[in-house]
C-alpha cells in the first residue's frame, strides 16, 4: 500500500460466502496470529454482522468481505493503482 496510504503496508482482502463463513475466516486468522505469532489487532470492527470485518494489524489490514458487501465496496477498485497479487486458494 506504500506509498500511497500512510497507515499500512497491506490490505489482505479475502471473502467468505456468507456471514458465518467471513467470521469463521476472522476468527481464524485472528487466533492463528495470536498462537503462531502472540500478534493481536490494534482495532476490529464487523464481526457481529459479518458482511464485512476490518482487522488493523498495524502493518497488514485485514478485509473479509460476504461476496455481496465485496462488489458494493469494490476496494479493489478503489486501490486500483497499487501493485497487487491474487491468491486463489491457500495451503493450511
Amino acid at each position: 500500500m506504500r506509498p500511497v496510504c500512510t497507515y499500512t503496508d497491506f490490505f489482505v482482502i479475502a471473502s467468505g460466502q456468507n456471514p458465518r463463513q467471513a467470521t469463521a475466516i476472522h476468527d481464524e486468522v485472528r487466533e492463528r496470529l495470536k498462537k503462531d505469532d502472540g500478534v493481536i489487532p490494534l482495532s476490529s470492527e464487523g464481526a457481529r454482522d459479518g458482511t464485512w470485518i476490518v482487522a488493523d494489524y498495524v502493518d497488514v489490514v485485514l478485509h473479509v468481505f460476504t461476496p455481496a458487501a465485496r462488489m458494493f465496496y469494490k476496494l479493489e477498485e478503489l486501490w486500483g493503482d497499487v501493485p497487487s497479487v491474487d491468491v486463489d486458494e491457500v495451503a493450511v
